[in-house]
Formats: structure tokens, sequence, C-alpha cells
């Protein structure tokens, strides 16, 4: 069997798994969020917050409750780092320093785990468990939440009540992540993934010395690491390392459970609707693109140009052997189309076309299907936008799902998509203008260039991938990655919970025979043409001087 071949059985058999878990996992995601029950342990989460889970807040009383409790998270995770020298469990591993320390709480607690650190060589058991790996359940579960809120401005009317942020919050963890990260630990220890807190280990003797290794609670990181679209690796090597990854299974199962929730959260938004094929919709555009990218990024990494990489069967520099060219690449796709850090190969060493397509995922929001929550967000704000491009064609006031978008909804959804170009786009310039940061390139020309531009279009856009190539432990990449970070994650957050509150208080309009038919595969392609040209506009004139100019130089 060829390479080509395997990676089309692959792609078909990921597929097939994601269709059998898409109608009872978004159907119960839409039980979970919509009922008025609460479980004893949920009862006494909130007795120790002090919040009453049935209380309904409007959208700036959702909003102050997400930015409490994340910014609570942030100094939580920053204070257990700076003082990790006196913990229990902390391999012998120094305090953490401030301005790493600062960029680490950021990641994890937008949901991007961006690293700048060597994993094995820095953070402690404590830190790993009870810091990270607890942010993991956390972050997800807040986008979630932010979701749900979005989806309950569609579907409720003359009302600005979204639900409670503490009970969606709650309920994300205990009856979604949590189980289901449960499950998948369990898988990954049975297929080789290590979970024990062991002390470092001197292995065998190579040439020049010897190989230390530590062990740690990775199978249960891993697994909520990419159930919560998370990413961030125990080791440097994240889901290229053994310890994490260590067959083509458990490869193929780790991009199952990236796209799972964001996949089946497209149902749980038609149920909630009270109409499966709007999500049915959603659910195609995300699919158009995410197919779209996977085959693209097949076709760049397999093309044989010259002997050598003919021999190899591809493009096979910073690739795993143990998943090739084709588990690399979907791996690649699927981490970047969603909010996702983990990698399983390193994308610098990806060809120049390639290189562009994993940015390139990234800057369009990471929607297809995007991480858990902020894809179906982003989507959300992108099908408002597609609407009222429809209704400029036409001369009809944009109607979705029953609401009408009008001056205040499109100035809302306008700042969304905004907001990020513009962190990544500032923060990309004047690191190229600056003299100190540019010193952290370890090519130079377009490839440099690329370093740069993923970086901060990673940690805008809450990814958390590293390209590889860029020395990013320095004060000024961990500070003003991690401000990217923060304003790249609640900002856009800011003006989705307006936008649901504006939503709610409508009152539904009727359809009539004019009305655009959101459901219709016409729109889908709408959607997804929008989608392109926004982001083809935003970014091509970075990506032409990146990854554009290094693949058609190759």
């Amino acid at each position: 069997m060829g390479p080509v071949t395997a990676g089309v059985l692959q792609l078909l058999a990921l597929m097939g798994a994601l269709a059998l878990a898409y109608l009872p996992l978004g159907t119960y995601l839409a039980r979970v969020y919509s009922s008025d029950r609460h479980w004893r342990v949920e009862r006494w989460i909130y007795r120790c917050v002090g919040a009453d889970p049935d209380t309904e807040m409007r959208w700036p009383a959702y909003l102050r409750g997400v930015l409490a409790f994340s910014a609570a998270g942030v100094l939580f995770l920053y204070l257990l780092q700076r003082l990790q020298g006196v913990l229990p469990l902390s391999l012998g591993f120094r305090a953490i320093d401030p301005d790493q320390a600062f960029n680490t709480a950021a990641s994890f607690v937008t949901n991007t785990n961006w690293q700048s650190y060597y994993g094995e060589q820095t953070m402690g058991h404590v830190v790993q468990t009870a810091g990270l790996a607890v942010q993991n359940f956390v972050s997800a579960a807040v986008g979630i939440a932010v979701a749900v809120a979005l989806v309950r401005g569609f579907a409720r009317s003359r009302t600005g009540e979204l639900g409670n942020f503490w009970s969606d919050l709650v309920r994300g963890i205990t009856r979604v992540l949590v189980p289901l990260a449960v499950v998948a630990a369990v898988v990954l220890v049975a297929c080789g993934a290590i979970q024990n807190f062991s002390g470092i280990h001197e292995v065998g003797q190579f040439t020049g010395g010897s190989q230390q290794w530590n062990g740690g609670a990775v199978a249960s990181q891993e697994a909520i690491k990419e159930l919560g679209t998370n990413g961030g690796g125990y080791f440097n090597a994240n889901s290229a390392h053994p310890f994490e990854n260590p067959t083509p299974f458990t490869n193929l199962f780790e991009i199952f459970l990236i796209l799972l929730i964001p996949v089946a959260l497209t149902r749980t938004f038609g149920v909630m609707v009270g109409s499966v094929r709007q999500g049915y919709a959603i659910l195609a555009t995300m699919a158009t693109i995410w197919l779209a990218f996977t085959a693209l990024m097949m076709w760049t990494e397999f093309a044989h140009r010259g002997a050598a990489l003919e021999l190899a069967g591809g493009a096979t520099e910073g690739k795993e052997t143990r998943f090739g060219v084709a588990g690399s690449s979907i791996f690649a796709v699927a981490t970047t189309l969603t909010s996702t850090g983990a990698v399983d190969s390193f994308h610098s060493s990806f060809t120049g076309l390639g290189g562009g397509i994993t940015m390139l995922g990234m800057m369009l929001g990471e929607i297809a299907p995007g991480g858990v929550g902020s894809g179906l967000y982003g989507m959300l704000i992108m099908a408002v936008i597609a609407v009222f491009i429809a209704g400029l064609m036409v001369g009809r006031t944009p109607e979705y799902l029953g609401k009408k978008i009008g001056t205040r909804e499109i100035k809302l959804a306008a700042c969304y998509i905004l907001i990020t170009p513009t962190l990544v786009l500032v923060f990309t310039a004047l690191a190229m203008a600056l003299p100190t940061p540019a010193g952290s390139m370890t090519n130079s020309g377009a490839h440099g260039f690329s370093e740069i531009l993923y970086a901060y279009t990673s940690g805008a856009n809450n990814n958390g991938s590293a390209f590889a190539g860029l020395n990013a432990d320095t004060q000024w990449f961990n500070t003003t990655i991690g401000l990217a970070m923060l304003l790249g994650r609640f900002l856009p957050m800011v003006f989705v919970l307006a936008l649901a509150g504006s939503l709610a208080g409508q009152r539904p309009v009727p359809a009539t025979a004019g009305t655009l038919r959101t459901e219709q595969p016409l729109f889908a392609g709408l959607l997804v043409g929008a989608i392109l040209i926004i982001t083809g506009l935003t970014y091509f004139p970075a990506l032409a001087l990146g990854p554009l100019a290094e693949g058609l130089a190759a």
C-alpha cells in the first residue's frame, strides 16, 4: 500500500468515527446546557464559589463572570510557577522566570497553550497537574460556555438573559470534559502513553554521554490537551514524543479527539435553535474548508521536487517516521484549523506552501471546525457577516435565524473579525522593525519572516502551535505574545456576548418568501466564500512576504 493510499484511508476512518459520534454527543451536549437539574457535586462546587446557578445573567454579568474567573486563573497559575522551587515533586526545577511565568499563565488560561520552554526540563509534577492540566479543563469549558450563550441569543427572544456562566462552566467540566477525558486517557495508557509521577531517570549510554528522561501524568494531560483543543506538550517534542503519542493509531485517535467536540457542537447549535438543518449547514461549511485544506496540505507535502524528495516519498524533514507524511499532514491541518497547539511534526520543516497552509488555517479564525466553543461562535459571527453581505446584494434587511441583523449587530460582528488581524499584523510589524526581536530568528529572508508571523498568528488566534526555528523565550516575545493571547481571547468574547444579548432582546421575525434560507447549500457556499475573501484581503500581503514567496521560489 502506497503512502498516499494509506493517507486517504486514515482520512476516511477519521471521518467515519466523527460521523458515528456526531449525533449522540451533539444531542447530549444540548441536553447538558438545557437542563434545569444540578448534580450533587455541582451543587457543592456552587456553594464553594458562592454562586447561584439558577440566576439568569444578562450579557454584562455573564462577561464579568468570564473575566473574573479567567483573571483568577492567570494569577493562580503565575504564582504556582513562581513558587515551584519550594513545591513538592518539583523534580529539582527552580521557579519560573517572571516573563515566562506570565506568558505561560496567559497561554493556558486563554486555551492557547503556547510554550516557550522545554516542558520536561522546566515544569515539575505539581505545576503540570495542578496548574497546566487544570487550566486545560477550565479554559475549554469557558469557550463552550460563551458559545452556548451566543446560541441562546439566537434561540431566545424578548429577553436579555443568556443563562448562568457558573452553571455553564461547571457542567462543561463535570458532565462533558472530565468523563470524555477519563475514557481518552485510558485508551492512551492502553496504547503506550505513560502515566506516573516518577522522577528523572538516566537512560542508556549514548555517544557523548547518557540521556535523561522524567516521567509524568502524561496520558491524562494528553487526553484533555487534545479533547479541549488546548495543545501544549508535557515534553518539548509535543505529540511527536513517543511518551505522548506512541503509535500511528494514537496519532489518529488524538486527531479524532481534537475534532470531536467542535464538530459535535454544530449539532448542539441546531438542536438548541430548533432546526437541526441549521446545524448541518454550519457543519457543511466547516467540513468543506477542512477537507480542502487537508487535501491541499497532503498534495504539497507529497509533491516530489528533486531526487532526494522522490526517494524519501515526500517532504519528510521534521516529520515522525511513525506517522509519515499523511499522518503529519492531517494532524497539522487539524491542529491549525482548531485552537490546538499540539503538533506531531515541525511546521517550519514543511514545504513553503505547506507552512503557509498552517498559517492560513489560523488566520481564518480557526473556525473549521475551530476550538471547543470558539470555533462555533467564530463561525456564527461569520454567518452574520455573510447574511449581511447577502442582504446588501438583494437590497433587503438581513435576517439570520429569525433575528434582524441591524447596525448594532453588524458593528459588533465587524469588531470581532478585526481584533485578531490587528494584533497579528501590528505585533509582527513591531518585531520586524525592532533590532532585538529579529535576532531570535534562526533563518533569514522569507522563512525567517514566516517564523515571526506564525508566532503572533498562533498567539493572537489562541492556537499555541509553534513554527519552530524561532527563539521565543525572550522578554520581548514572552511579553508581547502573552499580551496577544490575552487580548485575542477576551476582546472577541466581549463582542460575542454583546451580540448574544442584542439578539436575545429582539422579537422573532417571521420568515417570508424573501427570507434567505440559511440552511441551504447556497448559503453554505456563500459563507465559505465570505470567509476566504475576508481572510484573503486581510492577510494576503503578509502571506506574500513569507510562505508564498518561499513556496514560489522553491
